[in-house]
C-alpha cells in the first residue's frame, strides 16, 4: 500500500529568500544548509523518496525536517542552544584562586612559586581548572621578567632629544645609531653540525671550543636601514675614534652627522672631544643611562645575532669576521629600516604610570616629577 501523503509545504517570499540565503552563505553550518535544501525541494512538490535520493539522505531525514518546518517554520530548522553540564566552579572560587595566586607570588621571590598542582591541592580544584582560570586571567606565576629604570637625572631631556631626532630627522643630515657589539666569540662546535633534513631539525653539539673574540662597531642609518660597520679586536677610545674617521670618510661631506650613542666612557674621552671639535659636522646625542632600548642599532644587533651568529660555527676570529662582513654586505644590498613610532610623551607617560604602581623603587617621585615638569 502507498505510504501516507507527505505534508504540503508552501513558502512565503520571505521564507524562500531566507532559505536560499542559508544555502549560499559560506559561514552557515552544513546541517543548516542541508535542511534548507530539503525544505526547498519539498516546497516544489517533490515526494520524500525523490528528495532523499537527490540529496543523498534517508527518507526519514526528509520526513523529519518537512514535519519540523511545517510545525515551526524557519525556527524549526535552527538548532536550539544546549544547556550543557552544570558549572562546577563558582565565581567565589575563581576569585579566591586569583587572590591566592597573587598573594603567593611575592615581589622579592623569597618563596616557592605556585604551580597548577600545588594550587589545585590547596583549593580543592582540579589541575586543569586552575590552568584554565590562570589562562583566562593572564596569570603566569612561572615567569619573571627583568626590568631596570634609569637613574639618569637628565632622563626626560635625553628621551625627548633622541626620540625627537628619530621622528623628525634634521634636513641635509644623516642620523646614525652607533654602538659596539663587543666580545663576539668565534665558537666552533666539537662535532660537525648536522644539517636540516625532513622530519628532523638542524642539530649541533651543546659544547664548543673558543677561538678568540672580536668587537663590531656599527652605525645604522635610521632612514635607509643601511649599516656602516668595522671590526676591531679591542673596543677602547682609540678604536672608537678610528670608527668615527671611517664614518667621516663614508658619508658625503655636505651632510651633517647626528650620532645616537650610549654613555660608554670611550665615547667621552678628551681625545674624542678634541677630534669632534675639529669636525663640527658631528653632533652627538646620548641615550639615558641604562636605556639601551632607545638606541635603534641594538635592534639591528639582535638581527645579526638571531639570523647569523646563533647558528654559526667558526674556526678562527678571521673566519668569524669574514662571515659577519658577508652578512652585512647582504643586508646592505636590501636594507630594512626599523621605524620608531612612539613619541617621547607616550614613552614618559608609560614609565610614569609604571612607577606609580611599584613601591620602594626610589624612582617614582623623580621620574613622575620630571615627566610632569617636561609636559608643562
Amino acid at each position: 500500500m502507498p505510504g501516507p501523503k507527505p505534508l504540503l509545504l508552501e513558502l512565503s517570499d520571505r521564507e524562500r529568500r531566507v532559505l536560499r540565503g542559508w544555502v549560499r552563505k559560506r559561514t552557515a553550518g552544513q546541517a543548516l544548509v542541508l535542511r534548507s535544501r530539503i525544505v526547498l525541494a519539498c516546497a516544489e512538490g517533490q515526494p520524500n523518496a525523490q528528495v532523499a535520493q537527490e540529496l543523498g539522505v534517508s527518507r526519514e531525514t526528509v520526513r523529519k525536517w518537512r514535519s519540523r518546518f511545517a510545525a515551526d517554520r524557519l525556527e524549526g530548522l535552527v538548532d536550539k542552544p544546549r544547556s550543557g553540564a552544570p558549572r562546577k566552579v563558582t565565581d567565589e572560587q575563581v576569585e579566591g584562586l586569583v587572590a591566592r595566586t597573587l598573594d603567593q607570588a611575592p615581589p622579592r621571590g623569597d618563596s616557592p612559586r605556585p604551580s597548577t598542582r600545588s594550587m589545585a591541592e590547596a583549593t580543592g580544584m582540579s589541575q586543569s581548572a586552575v590552568s584554565r582560570i590562570w589562562r583566562a586571567f593572564g596569570l603566569k606565576p612561572h615567569i619573571v621578567q627583568t626590568w631596570k629604570l634609569s637613574t639618569d637625572p637628565q632622563f626626560v631631556t635625553k628621551v625627548r632629544d633622541v626620540v625627537g631626532i628619530y621622528l623628525s630627522p634634521p634636513e641635509n643630515a644623516l642620523v646614525l645609531a652607533v654602538d659596539e657589539k663587543s666580545q663576539i666569540q668565534a665558537l666552533d662546535r666539537t662535532q660537525p653540525v648536522l644539517p636540516l633534513v625532513p622530519t628532523a631539525p638542524a642539530r649541533m653539539t651543546h659544547d664548543y671550543v673558543r677561538h678568540g673574540t672580536t668587537s663590531l662597531f656599527a652605525a645604522l642609518d635610521i632612514v635607509s636601514g643601511s649599516v656602516i660597520a668595522q671590526h676591531y679586536r679591542r673596543h677602547r677610545h682609540q678604536e672608537f675614534l678610528r670608527f668615527l674617521k671611517t664614518i667621516d670618510a663614508a658619508v658625503p661631506k655636505d651632510l651633517d652627522l647626528h650620532l645616537v650613542l650610549d654613555n660608554y666612557a670611550t665615547h667621552k674621552t678628551e681625545v674624542v672631544k678634541k677630534w669632534l671639535l675639529r669636525h663640527p659636522r658631528f653632533h652627538l646625542h646620548f641615550t639615558p643611562t641604562s636605556a639601551s632600548w632607545l638606541n635603534l642599532v641594538e635592534r639591528w644587533f639582535a638581527e645579526l645575532t638571531c639570523r647569523k651568529l646563533r647558528r654559526s660555527a667558526h674556526h678562527s676570529v678571521l673566519d668569524l669576521e669574514r662571515d659577519i662582513r658577508g652578512w652585512i654586505n647582504e643586508w646592505n644590498n636590501n636594507p630594512k629600516p626599523f621605524v620608531w613610532t612612539k613619541t617621547a610623551d607616550e614613552i614618559l607617560e608609560t614609565l610614569a604610570s609604571y612607577c606609580t604602581r611599584i613601591t620602594g623603587s626610589g624612582h617614582e617621585g623623580r621620574l613622575a616629577t620630571g615627566v610632569s615638569h617636561a609636559w608643562h
